[in-house]
C-alpha cells in the first residue's frame, strides 16, 4: 500500500480552516498511522472535498464531525481518501529474483511456506509473488504454499482478490509471462485480463489496518511489506516492525521499499541485499 498525497486541484467551494486541517490529521493519524505535514493541507483539502460533494455536506467540520463519532459507513471511504494505492505488476524485479531463489532454498528442506504481503493494495504484488514462485518451480502449486495479502483499504481487497485489471496495466511484461498467466476478458471483460487460476488459488486476501491488532498465526518466511511504512513517524514504525519480527523465525526474510530502511527503528534484522533484511 503506497500512501503518498498527490498535488490535486481544487476550486475551494468549501471553508477549510486550520482548526479543521488540525482535526483531520490527528484522525488520520488514529486510523491510519499516515503523519499529515502542514504542507499537506491544500492537498488534503482537495481529497476530502470529493467527500463532501459526495455526501452533499456543506461544512467541513461537519463531515470531521461525522468521522469523529466514528461513523463506520464512512470510514472505507475515508480511509480511501487518504491513501493511495500506486504499485505495479513485478516492481522492483531483484525483490522476485530473490523470492524465487529463496523459495527454492527453503523447499529443499520443507515444502511449508508461508508469505505475507502487507499492503498489498491493488493485487499487483501478490500476484507477482505467486507468478514469480510458479514460474520457477511448477511443482510449488503442490507444496503448502500460503501467500497473506492484507491491506487496509477494504476497496482495494475486493478488487486484489478478484485479479481483473485492464489489459494495458501488463504490456510491459515479457511475453511468456503474459501468455502463461493472465487470461484474456470477453464480452463485457474485453479489454481486460485476469490472473491464471493457479496463482489466484495460492493467496488469501483479507482487509487489515497494521494500527489494529493481527489476527494472522505465522510463522512467516518472508514478509513483503513495501512502500507502507515510509509516511509512518519512526514511532509508528518500530511498533510494526517489533510485531513483524514477532511472526516470524530466525532467519526469516522482510522485504520493504526502495525508499525505506531499518535504521533507528529495528535491531531484530540484518542488510542481505537491496532492501532486502533477515531476521536475527
Amino acid at each position: 500500500m503506497s500512501v503518498a498525497l498527490e498535488n490535486e486541484k481544487s476550486n475551494l467551494e468549501f471553508n477549510f480552516s486550520k482548526r479543521d486541517f488540525e482535526r483531520l490529521r490527528k484522525l488520520v493519524y488514529e486510523h491510519t498511522g499516515i503523519n499529515l505535514s502542514e504542507e499537506k493541507q491544500q492537498l488534503t483539502y482537495g481529497r476530502f472535498a470529493k467527500r463532501l460533494r459526495a455526501l452533499k455536506i456543506s461544512d467541513f467540520s461537519d463531515y470531521i464531525d461525522l468521522i469523529d463519532n466514528g461513523d463506520e459507513d464512512e470510514m472505507d471511504h475515508f480511509v480511501s481518501a487518504i491513501t493511495t494505492n500506486f504499485t505495479s505488476f513485478f516492481r522492483e524485479s531483484h525483490h522476485f529474483d530473490f523470492l524465487a531463489q529463496e523459495v527454492q532454498r527453503i523447499g529443499m528442506k520443507s515444502r511449508r511456506i508461508r508469505i505475507w504481503s502487507a499492503g498489498c493494495s491493488s493485487g499487483e504484488e501478490p500476484y507477482s509473488i505467486a507468478i514469480s514462485i510458479l514460474n520457477a518451480i511448477p511443482d510449488a502449486i503442490n507444496w503448502d504454499l500460503k501467500i497473506l495479502a492484507t491491506d487496509l483499504d477494504k476497496k482495494m481487497v475486493e478488487k486484489a482478490s478478484a485479479g481483473i485489471y485492464d489489459a494495458e496495466r501488463i504490456s510491459g511484461l515479457p511475453e511468456q509471462i503474459k501468455k502463461g498467466w493472465f487470461r484474456k476478458g470477453r464480452g463485457d471483460n474485453a479489454g481486460k485480463v485476469q490472473v491464471a487460476k493457479e496463482a489466484r488459488s495460492l493467496i488469501t486476501f483479507k482487509d487489515l489496518n497494521l494500527l489494529h491488532d493481527w489476527p494472522v498465526k505465522g510463522p512467516f518466511d518472508i514478509i513483503f511489506c513495501r512502500n507502507v511504512v515510509i509516511y509512518f513517524d519512526k514511532g509508528v514504525q518500530r511498533t510494526l516492525f517489533s510485531k513483524f519480527s514477532a511472526k516470524q523465525r530466525s532467519g526469516g526474510k522482510l522485504i520493504i521499499g526502495h525508499s525505506e530502511n531499518l535504521a533507528n527503528v529495528s535491531n531484530d534484522y540484518k542488510l542481505i541485499g537491496r532492501t532486502i533484511y533477515e531476521k536475527l
